[in-house]
């Protein structure tokens, strides 16, 4: 699933495209449930005409701010991206929306897996509001983690996972972070002390501004797997430390990594990088 840097890889992309300030001429849709509480016919109506105003970020959402105080959510979950097309091509068998603008391009949304979803709410807030914080921002300290984590006791990965904990983590940069900071995941929080929470809120900061620099992590060649709007590959599969590499030498002490389940997820750690 894209994360918090493969994210803000695709809304730097659909920014750098040119996509703020066109007009949505039309809007096919081809599949109507990639489209969450609303008929297809209200979708494209209401999307019809209006001008994309701006494109950002919050937590694994891409939001796109429309003219008259609408906002479209879209979640790309595990396997939806966007890119540009000829209009008029013929469409593939997994683009299951298209946007046709008023410089004559058209991007389409495809998705292998069928779980992307797009929102139009009356009220953004109500499904953003719910969030955590952004881990990248500057008011995201090492004291605001703390603040967070007390009087909590729950295992660390489901914790960071936990979108309304903190926004934008997934299974590949916890896995990254835990081990960065020494931290297993299957610690709980109330057993951090203060120096485990710096090195933890270091580690985050450090391996999703990796991330952001190496332009998002792909896995493997599959249709399935994170791909830019220009179809470009991230970079980070080589910056990773831990994540699906059983059985390989861990950086710091050359101990295999190990993969367990935490929490009903697949999880990559180094035992003793990692002591439980």
């Amino acid at each position: 699933m894209p994360e918090l840097p493969e994210v803000q890889t695709i809304v730097d992309d659909l920014i750098d495209a040119g996509l703020v300030g066109r007009r949505i001429c039309a809007v096919a849709v081809r599949w109507p449930g990639v489209i969450d509480g609303m008929a297809a016919s209200a979708f494209r109506r209401q999307l019809t005409g209006s001008c994309i105003q701006a494109i950002f970020r919050r937590a694994k959402f891409i939001v796109w701010q429309m003219e008259e105080q609408k906002h479209l959510l879209v979640h790309l979950r595990m396997t939806g991206r966007f890119h540009f097309a000829a209009p008029g091509s013929r469409y593939a068998r997994h683009e299951h929306i298209a946007f046709r603008l008023d410089d004559g391009r058209q991007l389409r949304f495809h998705d292998t897996r069928k779980f992307g979803r797009f929102y139009l709410p009356a009220d953004p807030d109500a499904v953003l509001s719910r969030l955590g914080p952004e881990p990248l921002a500057p008011g995201f300290s090492a004291k605001h983690l703390e603040r967070r984590l007390r009087g909590r006791r729950r295992m660390l990965k489901p914790l960071l996972l936990d979108q309304r904990f903190i926004a934008g983590l997934g299974n590949i940069y916890v896995d990254e972070a835990l081990w960065d900071a020494g931290l297993h995941p299957m610690r709980t929080t109330d057993t951090l002390g203060q120096a485990d929470i710096r090195r933890l809120h270091r580690a985050i900061r450090k391996v999703l501004r990796r991330g952001l620099k190496n332009l998002g992590t792909t896995l493997g060649t599959g249709a399935t797997t994170f791909y830019s709007v220009a179809r470009s590959r991230g970079r980070n599969r080589d910056q990773l430390k831990v994540f699906r590499r059983t059985g390989a030498p861990c950086p710091r002490c050359r101990r295999p990594i190990e993969r367990l389940v935490v929490g009903q997820r697949s999880t990559h750690i180094c035992t003793t990088c990692q002591p439980l």
